[in-house]
Formats: structure tokens, C-alpha cells, sequence
């Protein structure tokens, strides 16, 4: 499966953002999706999940209350609506896929065979 992340940009603290992942190729598998952001000289760290069903999200305890992730699997989209984004929120955002089959869903990028092209959010002050 091929990932494609969008929806970046330049905002303002306290401004929102929807970042968008489409999935194409083998979508008719079933992948858990993870969205991961990186800031530079900085580990890739997770953010949210959502498992294939959209039963179960996981979240990152920074940004609990504020991301939210959901999917549209008629559509092989996948988002992550973050509001109220603080400038320690910037970082490159990749989305990732890893098979249902694999197990639950996981925080562990090593988990994820597939990734896609992230997307640059910076957070002004």
C-alpha cells in the first residue's frame, strides 16, 4: 500500500489544522494507521492511531485533548484534526500502516511496514 500525507502548513499557536493520509494499492487489506511527526534532531515519535475499524485510538499524552484521528475507509482516507497547536507541535507528520493480521495497534514505528511522504507543520509563536 502506497501512503500520501497533506495538509501542512504555517500556523499560529492556538490555530487548527487537518492533515489528510490516502492510502492507494493494496487498500484491500486492512492496516491500522499511525500518524508519527519528527522535529529535527529529534527521534520519530508516535502521535495518534486508529485501528482498522476505527473502534480503538491511541493517543501520545502530548497531545491528548487536542489531536484527533478518524478514517474513511469508502475513501482510504485518514485524519488527524490537531487543534489548539502549540509551536513545540512542529515537526514533518508521516503517516504509517501496519497490517491488522500483525496484531493490535501499536506506538512502536517498527511496527509499520508502510509509510508515506510526510507533511511540514510549523507553529508560530
Amino acid at each position: 500500500v502506497q501512503l500520501q500525507a497533506s495538509g501542512g502548513g504555517l500556523v499560529q499557536a492556538g490555530d487548527s489544522l487537518r492533515l489528510s493520509c490516502v492510502a492507494s494499492g493494496s487498500t484491500s487489506s486492512r492496516y491500522h494507521v499511525g500518524w508519527f511527526r519528527q522535529a529535527p534532531g529529534t527521534e520519530r515519535e508516535f502521535v495518534a492511531g486508529i485501528t482498522w475499524r476505527g473502534v480503538t485510538t491511541l493517543y501520545a499524552d502530548s497531545v491528548k485533548g487536542r489531536f484527533t484521528i478518524s478514517r474513511h475507509n469508502y475513501k482510504n482516507m485518514v485524519y488527524l484534526q490537531m487543534n489548539s497547536l502549540k509551536p513545540e507541535d512542529t515537526a514533518v507528520y508521516s503517516c504509517a500502516a501496519m497490517l491488522e493480521s500483525i496484531g493490535p495497534i501499536s506506538t512502536n514505528r517498527y511496527d509499520y511496514d508502510f509509510w508515506g511522504q510526510g507533511t511540514l507543520v510549523t507553529v508560530s509563536s
